[in-house]
C-alpha cells in the first residue's frame, strides 16, 4: 500500500494540481446552473419575441397550406414548398437557438472557465464496466444526485401547482378566443409559466453551484507528503540543487578570472580580499570592479594577476570597502573616487618607471565604507 494512503487529503489542491486536472477537463460544473440559464433565457426570448414568432409561424402555414391546384398535381413541386416551409420557420426560431445556445454556452463556463481536454472526451474502458457504474450509483455523488432531482420534482410540482391557480381561468376560457388571440395568450401564458418554472430553478442552481465548487475542490485535495513530492520535482532534489549552484559559481569564477588579465591594478587586503579594478576614460565614468573574491578566490586572483603582470597593490582598507560595497561589474561608490584616483596614480606611474614602491600614498577610506553592511570588520 501506497505510504500517501495512510494519510488524510487535508491540503489545498496546487497550482500545478489544478492546471493538471483542467487539462484532463476537470473542472467545477454545475448542470442545474446551466438548466436555469437556458430556461431564463427560453422565458425571456419567448416573451420578448412570442408575438413575432407566433404571427410568423401563422404566414408560414397559410402559406404552406395554400398551394396552387397545378403545384398538387405535380409531385415534383411538393419537395421544394416542403424546404421552403422548413427554411421560412428555421429563420423564425433561429434567434431564440441562438439565444438558448449562449445562456448555456455562458452558463457553462461561469463556474470553472473555458475548458477544452481531448482526454475528457477520450474512450474509457471503465465507462463500460458494469461494477464501476452501480458504484457511481449507489456512491455518495449518486445519492445527491437523487436528492437533487427529488428536490426539483417537488420544487417543479409546487411552481407547477401555482401556475395553475392562476393560469386556470385563462387557460380555459381560451376556447372561447378566435385562432389568432388565442395563439397570442397562448404563447404569453407560456412564458410566464416557464420564467416561473427557470425562477424555481435558479434557487436550486443557487445550492448546486457552491455545493459542485466545494466537491472539485474536495476531490483535488493533496496529502501533505504529495505536496513535499510535488515540491521536489518541480524544485528539484535539495543535493541536485546544491550541485546546481557550485556548477554556477564555478562556471562564473572563470569568467571571472578570464577578466583579471584586463585589470590595470588588483587591489588586496593583503591576503583575505583581493579585488580587480579597470577603468578606461573613454568608455568609463569611473573606475569598474571586473573580480573580486576572498580566501582561496582572493588567492587565486593574485595568482593569474602575476602570471600576467597585472600590479597587485596592497590597500587593506580600499580593498575592504570596495568588497563589501560593490558587485561584479559596477563602478565603485563616488565616495571611494578620490582612493582609487590616487591608487591608480600611483599605479601608472609604476608603469611609467616614474616612482617606486616605496612612495606609494597613505590611502584613507570612509568610515562608513569601512565595514560590510551587516556591521562585519574582517
Amino acid at each position: 500500500m501506497a505510504r500517501d494512503d495512510f494519510q488524510e487529503r487535508t491540503e489545498q489542491a496546487t497550482p500545478k494540481r489544478l492546471q493538471e486536472a483542467r487539462e484532463r477537463g476537470q473542472v467545477a460544473r454545475s448542470r442545474e446552473l446551466v438548466t436555469a440559464a437556458v430556461l431564463i433565457a427560453a422565458a425571456g426570448g419567448l416573451l420578448a419575441m412570442g408575438p413575432m414568432l407566433t404571427q410568423g409561424l401563422m404566414e408560414s402555414m397559410r402559406s404552406s397550406l395554400t398551394l396552387d391546384r397545378s403545384l398538387i398535381m405535380d409531385p415534383g413541386a411538393l419537395y421544394p414548398a416542403l424546404t421552403g416551409a422548413v427554411a421560412q420557420a428555421l429563420r423564425l426560431v433561429a434567434p431564440l437557438l441562438l439565444l438558448l445556445a449562449l445562456a448555456a454556452l455562458l452558463a457553462s463556463v461561469v463556474l470553472g472557465g473555458i475548458s477544452f481536454s481531448f482526454k475528457a472526451i477520450g474512450f474509457r474502458w471503465d465507462r463500460l464496466d458494469p461494477l464501476t457504474g452501480l458504484g457511481r450509483v449507489f456512491s455518495v455523488n449518486g445519492l445527491m444526485e437523487l436528492a437533487k432531482a427529488l428536490v426539483k420534482f417537488l420544487v417543479v410540482a409546487v411552481v407547477a401547482g401555482i401556475v395553475l391557480w392562476f393560469e386556470g381561468p385563462p387557460l380555459l376560457a381560451l376556447g372561447s378566443y378566435s385562432l389568432h388571440p388565442a395563439l397570442i395568450e397562448t404563447g404569453r401564458m407560456v412564458g410566464w409559466s416557464f420564467l416561473a418554472f427557470a425562477a424555481s430553478m435558479i434557487l436550486i442552481a443557487a445550492v448546486d453551484a457552491p455545493f459542485q465548487i466545494w466537491q472539485h475542490a474536495k476531490q483535488l485535495r493533496m496529502t501533505r507528503q504529495e505536496i513535499r513530492d510535488e515540491s521536489k520535482e518541480t524544485e528539484g532534489q535539495p543535493d541536485v540543487k546544491r550541485r546546481q549552484r557550485q556548477l554556477q559559481r564555478e562556471i562564473a569564477q572563470r569568467r571571472m578570472m578570464q577578466e583579471v588579465p584586463k585589470a590595470d591594478v588588483v587591489v588586496t587586503n593583503p591576503t583575505h580580499y583581493a579585488v580587480a579594478l579597470r577603468y578606461d576614460h573613454e568608455r568609463m565614468r569611473a573606475p569598474r570592479v571586473i573580480a573580486k573574491g576572498r580566501d582561496q578566490v582572493a588567492a587565486r586572483i593574485r595568482e593569474v594577476a602575476a602570471e600576467h603582470g597585472v600590479t597587485v597593490q596592497s590597500a587593506p582598507g580600499l580593498a575592504r570597502a570596495i568588497y563589501f560595497h560593490t558587485r561584479l561589474n559596477d563602478e565603485v561608490p563616488a565616495a571611494l573616487y578620490i582612493a582609487v584616483a590616487q591608487l591608480l596614480a600611483y599605479v601608472y606611474q609604476l608603469k611609467a618607471g616614474a616612482a617606486t614602491a616605496e612612495a606609494a600614498p597613505e590611502i584613507e577610506v570612509p568610515a562608513e565604507l569601512a565595514v560590510a553592511p551587516d556591521g562585519r570588520v574582517d
